[in-house]
C-alpha cells in the first residue's frame, strides 16, 4: 500500500485537504513540515506520534522540516487551551528551543535527510507595520473568529497576542512555502484550523502551485481516559524527567485493549505481524507477547538498545527479587521515586535500628513485629533475624541498600 493507505490503516489521517492531490504530490520527494512550540524543556510522549509519522514520510522518501518554535513559542498557541499560556522570557524559550532540537536529533536524520528550523529567525526580525500591511490584510477578522481555536476561546477570553498566533503560524507555511519549497504542513488535529489558514495565505500571496495540510486524531485510550499520562503524571522524552525504565513500564502495562492501535501508531510493524499480534492478543492474552515487543520497539526507538536492554533487567530483577544483581546506576533509575534515607556514618547498623531511623517502621516495637513476621526484606531477601546487623556485604556496589517493607513499600538506604 502507498504511504497514504498506510496512514489510513494505522488510523493516523483526521482531516487532510484535497487527499487525491496529496496522493499524487508524493509520487515525487515531497518536502513536508511539522511545528514544535518552545513552550517547555522537554517533548512528551503526546509528540510521539508526530514525530513517528515523519519518520515514515522520510522513509518513504520525503523531506522533513522539523520548526522549533522559538519565535511562536513566545506568544502562545491558543489551540487546545482554555486559558492565556504564561509567557515565558526570550532567553527561557531560547533554552526550550535548544533541548527540543536535541530531542529531535534522536529521531530525524539531520545530516542532509532532513532539515531543522526555527522560526525565531523570520519572525524575530518581523516590522509590525509590515507584517500587518502584508500579511494581516489576508485575515478577515469574520475567517479568524470561525477558527476552532479562537471561537473556543472567546467567552473565557482570548487576548490580542494569543489571537494573532494563527497569523504567524500562517506566515511559517508561507516562509517555508516560498523559500524551502515545502508544500505539506502536518500537526495535530487542534491545528486544523491555523493549517487550513496557512494554506489561505498562500493562495492568497498568489501561489499556484498547491499545498496541502493533513491533521492526526486526538489519541485516548479504550477507557476513554487521556493517553500519555501515568500515575506520576506526564511521560517525557526527556530521559532526565522520564528515565527509559519508567518509558518501558508505561508501554508493558498497556492495556489488550490498546496495543494493537498502539502497534499501528507507534511501530513500524507491517501490517501482517500487526495482525499475528492481534491474534496473540485474543487466543493467548496472558502471555502478553504484544505488550513485550510494543515496550522493545518504542524504547528503542526513543532511548536505544542499550536503555531498552537495562529496563528489562531491571524489570526482571524486581519480578524475580533478584535485586543484588543490579548495579548502583540501575537502582538509581529503577528506584527514582521511592522514599530515600541517607546515611553519613558507613559503620554496621542493626537492622532495627536502621527501620527506625529511615522511618521504615515508626517504632523498635513495630520494627521488630515486622522482622519476626517476615516482612523485612533486604535487597530482595526476607530477614527474619532481629539481632541482624548490616555491613558492607549489604550494600549494592557498596553504596545502596533496598528494604522492603511488605509487598512493595521500598525503601532506598544511601552509604
Amino acid at each position: 500500500m502507498d504511504l497514504l493507505d498506510d496512514l489510513k490503516y494505522r488510523g493516523l489521517i483526521n482531516q487532510v485537504t484535497d487527499e487525491e492531490g496529496l496522493r499524487e504530490a508524493l509520487k515525487k520527494p515531497l518536502k513536508f513540515y511539522c511545528g514544535f512550540d518552545s513552550t517547555g524543556d522537554s517533548l512528551h510522549i503526546g509528540h510521539l506520534m508526530i514525530i513517528v509519522t515523519m519518520i515514515r514520510f522520510q522513509k518513504a522518501g520525503h523531506l522533513p522540516i522539523a520548526l522549533v518554535g522559538g519565535g511562536t513559542g513566545l506568544i502562545g498557541d491558543p489551540s487546545g487551551r482554555s486559558t492565556e499560556r504564561q509567557l515565558n522570557e526570550h532567553h527561557v524559550v531560547e533554552g526550550f528551543s535548544e533541548r527540543i532540537r536535541e530531542q529531535l536529533s534522536r529521531f530525524l536524520d539531520f545530516n542532509g535527510k532532513a532539515t531543522l528550523a526555527n522560526n525565531y529567525e523570520w519572525l524575530g526580525n518581523l516590522s509590525l507595520i509590515s507584517f500587518l500591511r502584508d500579511i494581516g490584510k489576508h485575515f478577515p477578522l469574520n475567517y479568524m473568529l470561525a477558527k476552532d481555536s479562537v471561537a473556543s476561546r472567546l467567552e473565557g477570553g482570548i487576548s490580542f497576542t494569543e489571537f494573532s498566533y494563527m497569523l504567524l503560524q500562517s506566515f511559517d507555511y508561507l516562509n517555508l512555502y516560498e523559500k524551502e519549497n515545502c508544500r505539506l504542513q502536518l500537526g495535530g488535529s487542534d491545528q486544523w484550523g491555523n493549517i487550513t489558514a496557512g494554506l489561505e495565505l498562500i493562495r492568497r500571496e498568489g501561489h499556484e502551485e498547491p499545498a496541502f495540510g493533513l491533521t492526526f486524531p486526538l489519541i485516548t485510550k479504550s477507557d476513554g481516559t487521556k493517553f500519555g499520562k501515568s500515575m506520576g503524571g506526564a511521560i517525557w522524552l526527556d530521559p532526565e524527567k522520564t528515565t527509559p525504565y519508567e518509558w518501558y513500564q508505561f508501554w508493558i502495562n498497556t492495556s489488550d485493549d490498546d496495543v494493537i492501535n498502539f502497534f499501528k501508531y507507534f511501530t513500524f510493524l507491517t501490517k501482517d505481524e500487526i495482525e499475528e499480534y492481534e491474534r496473540k492478543v485474543k487466543e493467548e492474552p496472558e502471555k502478553r507477547e504484544a505488550q513485550k515487543r510494543l515496550a522493545e520497539e518504542v524504547t528503542k526507538l526513543a532511548h536505544g538498545e542499550e536503555a531498552f536492554n537495562q529496563a528489562v533487567h531491571i524489570s526482571e530483577a524486581l519480578f524475580n527479587g533478584d535485586l543484588k544483581s543490579l548495579s548502583a546506576k540501575e537502582i538509581e533509575v529503577g528506584f527514582k521515586d521511592v522514599p530515600s534515607h541517607k546515611r553519613e556514618n558507613k559503620d554496621t547498623v542493626g537492622l532495627i535500628d536502621l527501620l527506625v531511623e529511615a522511618k521504615v517502621t515508626p517504632s523498635k516495637r513495630q520494627a521488630r513485629e515486622d522482622i519476626s513476621n517476615g516482612a523485612i526484606y533486604i535487597n530482595g531477601e526476607r530477614q527474619t533475624d532481629l539481632a541482624y546487623t548490616l555491613d558492607e556485604k549489604d550494600r549494592i556496589d557498596g553504596k545502596y541498600t533496598l528494604i522492603r517493607r511488605g509487598k512493595k513499600k521500598y525503601t532506598l538506604i544511601e552509604f
